[in-house]
């Protein structure tokens, strides 16, 4: 720990002693605006809600590869452990299960049960990340206790044909491919984007760990990283129908494939089926401005995330379907090339929100949502399907009052009435305040409660997986909904190019779900005859669990230069019952570091009108994670060099050309198989990419894309 703690604190001096580093993101003669935190447009610093912004340019400096790499890279607040099944990612010590992902506003499609595949965002279509850390389910249900994380697309808005062509290869043939093409013509607009990305994987260590007396394995085949392809098409339409009314319609087509290794080792690493995945979505709906400052918005929304095997030898599978509740397990043969489904799960939504300026300041954010789940699943569900259905009211109501010359008291307070099939009926508020004591200085206070049902996994699942021996998962029709309690006091001090950012939080989650060993005997005993499993973990509910951190950040911008330091630092227990000794106990949130941190140096300028560099060097650094089993994960840091180049200066066509090395200095995990990890990179890697965009027309006014409450805002606008 002494050593961890020792690598934050070179990493921060390092930062601190560079020069004054390079964008102009605090600078921009636009003031940024902001969405998410309250669901209408506040300038960055006037929202109630402390929101942290990743723009554009932060987004083209880093030149992340994925959405993983870029959250990891640019905020200290969140972890990630990737693997087959997804991207388990934490925010302040919650995970994915709390987590909720939205891109334009509307929840990420994927796996319901908590393991989202992040390859389904493409990062080069992201305008930019919005990120409100804490509970929000006041505004947008289920999902949103840790916090909610916005994704911004591009947009086409200007009349004419937008091309653009973005390839990008990387160390272990990792490759990255988008193309987009728009097109504008009068009151019609289409959009449509495809991406392609790839990897060969990598394997950081031979080594396995085994079970008991076993010896251990030193030639495993099992990689860190599997090879995977994955492919997406994407088409969004338009028609604005006058300056008060638009409709769209859209849709996406997914497709993933992992790729197995097969090994000699037939308990570990001899895998007769790779991993494959198909996602479809569709999505209609449209916005109506009844006047200058009132917004309705009606959305339909249908999403299908399927997860299967795609069998690569020949291979015999218990078909559990018609052995369920007996001992005895027919076969079926599987031949290579034959697939066998999963899981099928398909969800639509269908939700309807309007924005009403009030007399007397008041401006309220109304709406009513309705969401069907859908679960098929014949080897992992008794009965093969199930289902849930949540309908839910809310309104909130904000209020600004300004008292002297650049004072000002923003408040928000909303209340959702949610219901759920299964569970009844739930009240969860929130009240958040912002108050403005003179131009630099900030204070925000938000109290929030969240409630989070449990899902159709969580209750009905049963499955197996194969990792140093068998470990067997089951869900629990026991469960309870969780409910949360979140507290935060932030201070932000912005003037002259410098953003300081201090917030503390607490939250304390009741009935918290999460999976537990239990002894064997507790199983169902046919479950355990049939699998024999070296371990079985069951979703339980835990008592009072609560984390309690601090978040830093630090930016400054000077000229061609800028500067930025986050750290974050998070403690986090639970009670839990034992029932093997029939106590309770304390115990650790799976994957908590205490310390974890980033800084960046970026450098951008201008060489004339034909050549811009933008250049920069970025740290990342993590104690130790901290699991109840199969290990703790190790600390590292990390640091990358990335630069791009903006080539020519024609009107309609732009050059930009993007190269770097990631982890110069070659740190790699080489913890054995089954054991947890710090981190998955396989040490110095190296990329480059070009990305051609080609617009015939001229960019137009944007009607749907300017701020809704013009005259609400207008005092914010005031002061700039």
């Amino acid at each position: 720990m002494r050593k961890i703690r020792k690598y934050l604190l070179i990493g921060a001096a390092l930062c601190l002693l560079q020069p004054l580093a390079a964008q102009s993101f605090l600078q921009d003669s636009i003031p940024e605006t902001v969405i998410t935190a309250t669901g209408t447009i506040h300038l960055l610093k006037d929202a109630p809600v402390q929101t942290e912004v990743i723009t554009r340019q932060m987004l083209q400096n880093y030149s992340g590869r994925s959405l993983e790499d870029i959250l990891g890279g640019l905020t200290p607040s969140f972890a990630f452990n990737e693997d087959d099944m997804g991207s388990h990612m934490q925010l302040n010590g919650l995970g994915n299960n709390y987590i909720l992902i939205l891109i334009d506003g509307k929840r990420i499609h994927g796996d319901v049960g908590g393991e989202n595949d992040l390859s389904l965002i493409d990062p080069q279509n992201i305008e930019k990340i919005e990120i409100v850390k804490g509970a929000s389910s006041a505004l947008y249900g289920s999902d949103a206790i840790a916090g909610v994380i916005n994704i911004i697309t591009r947009k086409h808005r200007e009349e004419g044909i937008l091309l653009e062509n973005s390839s990008r290869y990387g160390s272990y043939n990792d490759i990255r491919q988008h193309n987009a093409i728009g097109l504008k013509f009068g009151k019609f607009s289409s959009l449509t984007n495809f991406q392609l990305q790839h990897s060969d994987g990598w394997q950081n260590t031979s080594v396995e760990r085994t079970i008991g007396t076993e010896p251990t394995i030193t030639d495993s085949q099992n990689k860190t990283v599997n090879m995977h392809t994955n492919a997406q098409v994407g088409e969004q339409l338009t028609y604005t129908v006058n300056d008060n009314l638009e409709f769209y319609a859209g849709g996406t087509l997914y497709a993933k494939r992992i790729f197995r290794p097969n090994g000699k080792y037939a308990q570990y690493d001899v895998h007769t089926y790779d991993l494959q995945y198909h996602n479809a979505s569709a999505s209609a709906g449209g916005t109506w401005k009844p006047n200058a400052t009132d917004v309705v918005t009606f959305d339909l929304d249908w999403n299908r995330h399927a997860y299967m095997y795609y069998f690569t030898a020949n291979t015999l599978v218990e078909d559990y379907e018609k052995s369920a509740g007996t001992i005895y397990y027919p076969y079926y043969p599987y031949l290579p090339g034959q697939i066998e489904m999963q899981s099928d799960q398909r969800r639509t939504m269908a939700s309807l929100k309007g924005v009403f300026s009030l007399p007397g300041g008041n401006l309220l954010n109304t709406g009513a949502e309705y969401r069907y789940d859908w679960l098929y699943a014949p080897n992992r569900v008794v009965g093969g399907t199930v289902d849930d259905w949540t309908a839910a009211v809310y309104a909130q109501d904000e209020f600004k009052y300004n008292f002297g010359q650049n004072n000002l008291l923003h408040l928000a307070g909303g209340l959702r009435l949610t219901w759920n099939g299964s569970f009844g009926m739930k009240l969860t508020p929130k009240l958040s305040a912002m108050l403005g004591l003179g131009l630099p200085w900030r204070i925000r206070a938000t109290w929030s409660q969240g409630f989070k049902t449990p899902t159709p996994k969580e209750l009905h699942y049963r499955y197996v997986r194969q990792m140093t021996g068998t470990y067997l998962y089951l869900g629990n029709k026991e469960l309870r909904p969780q409910t949360s309690n979140y507290f935060s006091l932030g201070g932000e001090y912005t003037h002259a190019g410098l953003s300081i950012n201090v917030t503390g939080y607490y939250n304390s989650v009741r009935d918290m779900i999460t999976l537990v060993t239990i002894p064997n005997y507790q199983a169902p005993a046919e479950y355990i005859i049939q699998y024999d499993p070296v371990k079985t973990r069951q979703y339980q509910n835990v008592d009072d669990a609560r984390t309690l951190g601090v978040d830093l950040s630090v930016r400054y911008g000077f000229r061609d230069w800028a500067f930025g330091l986050g750290y974050s630092w998070l403690d986090t227990d639970a009670n839990q019952y034992d029932s093997e000794h029939e106590t309770m106990r304390k115990v650790i949130i799976d994957g908590t570091a205490h310390h974890k941190g980033n800084c960046f140096v970026t450098w951008n300028h201008r060489f004339g009108p034909a050549y811009k560099l933008s250049a920069g060097v970025y740290g990342r650094m993590s104690s130790t994670r901290l699991y109840q089993d199969d290990g703790n994960g190790k600390g590292y840091q990390i640091w990358r060099i990335s630069t791009s180049h903006d080539l020519g200066h024609f009107e309609r066509t732009n050059w930009r050309v993007e190269a770097g090395v990631d982890n110069i200095f070659n740190y790699v995990d080489r913890t054995p198989h089954g054991l947890h990890l710090g981190t998955t990179t396989p040490g110095t890697t190296v990329y480059i990419g070009i990305t051609v965009r080609f617009n015939s027309g001229r960019k137009i006014s944007d009607t749907f894309n300017t701020t809704i409450n013009n005259n609400y805002n207008s005092s914010s606008n005031d002061e700039n």
